[in-house]
This record gives structure tokens, sequence and C-alpha cells, in this order.
């Protein structure tokens, strides 16, 4: 059974956020003074079992979803992640397993992903300068070891591999050229991304946006890019490969270039929280069916009865107003 929304948009891609923590405190998604040592993360009882995720990803299969994209958070920050992904894996009709991640863990545990059946991998990596990345992740995480980990997810064959850099103007724009060399010929994916208004915790401001516009421009003149399709309905980043046939690249637009009329994606928080957009202001409990011996069937009405009254077209009606909605931040509901 597929379903669709209020728009007519069907629901395909479901991201899930297995935890609240990460290792990282990123400026723009958790910075430290709102994100410190006194900052409460969820308890680890409200936080959904792998069974219970399991079920809830059953139940959106069977209502239209083909992929799944494990965020958090850092996921890796989950003990045995790798058993989830086994466990997703043998769901009938579940046609990808992805994850978003830093990058930042040891290396023998990509092999382990692998096998338990990640078939993608998205790594976050804002910077190539050592010390702009630094400041950037703001726990002094050298930017070699990033690259050590792409490099060993190459090696194990997870692939295609992608590269998320989001870019905010006087930080990090000077590194989108260096970064668009070092990946290019390496049949990876870079993926810049428009620094959007997440949460209410990074400071956003329309004047810190590179625009899509700026970022394709910067690369053009200097490597000079043409416009590739785009392969499914859903798809965020808007494509374009290298013409000399060394590469492809994506932008990811949703401030200057708004695609919520294509948006096929839900979001499962760490506490049993369906999320029908990325900036939404609140979501709809599930863990509390789940653990009150609510059925399959009652599990996938739920879940249907949210995604047909869903409406969210955000980024289309952003404005000043509604940066300052009580968002909820993106290390509870993933990327």
């Amino acid at each position: 059974m597929n379903i669709t929304d209020t728009l007519g948009r069907p629901l395909t891609d479901l991201r899930i956020s297995v935890t609240d923590r990460c290792n990282f405190r990123c400026t723009y998604c958790m910075p430290k003074k709102i994100f410190g040592h006194n900052h409460q993360f969820l308890p680890k009882d409200d936080l959904l079992t792998f069974e219970e995720i399991e079920r809830v990803t059953r139940s959106m299969v069977g209502l239209g979803v083909q992929k799944v994209r494990l965020t958090g958070g850092e996921p890796l920050v989950r003990r045995e992640i790798e058993k989830l992904i086994g466990m997703l894996a043998k769901i009938p009709g579940l046609k990808d397993i992805a994850m978003t991640t830093n990058g930042t863990f040891s290396l023998e545990k990509v092999q382990a992903l692998k096998d338990a059946g990640l078939e993608r991998i998205t790594v976050s990596l804002d910077a190539l300068d050592d010390a702009v990345f630094k400041a950037l992740n703001d726990v002094d995480f050298p930017v070699q070891n990033v690259l050590d980990w792409i490099d060993a997810c190459d090696q194990a064959g997870v692939a295609p591999i992608k590269i998320n850099m989001m870019v905010k103007r006087g930080v990090n724009e000077d590194d989108i050229l260096p970064m668009a060399r070092y990946f290019r010929g390496k049949g990876h994916i870079l993926r810049l991304i428009e620094f959007m208004d997440v949460g209410r915790t990074n400071g956003w401001r329309l004047d810190d946006v590179v625009s899509s516009a700026e970022i394709v421009e910067k690369i053009n003149a200097e490597l000079p890019l043409e416009v590739v399709k785009s392969s499914y309905r859903g798809e965020v980043a808007n494509r374009y490969r290298y013409v000399d046939g060394s590469g492809e690249i994506g932008v990811i637009a949703s401030v200057t270039q708004p695609f919520c009329g294509d948006c096929t994606r839900a979001r499962l928080s760490a506490n049993g929280q369906i999320y029908t957009c990325l900036f939404a202001v609140q979501g709809h409990d599930l863990r509390a069916l789940l653990r009150d011996g609510g059925t399959q069937d009652e599990l996938i009405e739920a879940i249907s009865s949210v995604w047909r009254q869903r409406a969210d077209r955000y980024s289309e009606i952003r404005s000043s107003q509604t940066a300052d909605l009580p968002k909820i931040e993106m290390s509870y509901i993933g990327g």
C-alpha cells in the first residue's frame, strides 16, 4: 500500500535517528554553549530499542518506504549499530540502507557495517583546512582522520561515498574549491549544503547563506560543470558533473531553491517521534503505541494517519518570522 500526503507526495524515504548524542560540537548543529557538559541527553530507556525501530521500519516499508538512512546525533555512538543494520536488511521490500556519519570511529567498524548490510555511506566533512575543520567541530578533531575513514569505506566497497559539506559565509566558503579539487576524480560525490535554519540554536541568519548559485559559479570558474538530471523524485541535491568526465557534485539548496514539492521523507527520532519535516515544530508519538502493546495494524494506521494529513512546505514559506519558530534540533531528528 502506497500513501500520499495532502499535496500528493508519496512516502518513500525514512531517516532514522538512533541517538541524540554526538562526539562533535559543530557550531551549526550542537554548539557547546547549548550542548555543554550539563546538557541532559535522552535517558537510555527513552530510546527506541532496535526491535522497536525494526517494527516501525517494517510498517513504513509496507506504506511505500524503499530507502532508510541512519542518522543521529552521530549514529556510530549507538553501540552495536551493525545489529540494527542486519535486522533492517531482512525486511522484504526495503531496497536501500544508508548512513550519515562524521567518520571519526575505528576503521575496523567500516567492514562490520558493510557485512551487516550497509549499502551506502555519507560522511560529513566541512573543510580540508585543519584549523577551519577543528574550529567547526569544536573538539579539536583532525581532518586527516576523517579522510582515512573515507578511504576505508572505499576499500570496503561501501559505495558510492557522498561527502557532505555545510557552507557558511565567513567560516568555510574558502574551502569550497579545495574540497572540489580533492574529491574530483576519486569516484566520490561532494555535496555542498546551504546553511539552514534547523532548530533554534545555530544562530542562523540569511546573510550567512552562501547560495547554491555562488557555489556552482565558484567551482565552474575553475572546473567546468554541466547539469545532470535528477535520478528520482524527491532527490534533494541539484546534480552537476565535471565536463571532463572526472566526477560529479551535488548542491543542496533548500534555502534559495526549496524542494518541498517533491519531499518524500519522514523522520523517526531516537525517542520514537515521527516528524514529517526537517523543520518541524512537533512530532507524533509512536513509542507509546509500541510499548502499550499496539498491534502492527495499529502502528500502520497511526503512521498512515500522520502522513495523509501532512502539508509541510517550510522551505517554501521561510521568512525571518519562521526562523524563530521553536523547531526541533537536527541532533534529535537527523539531517
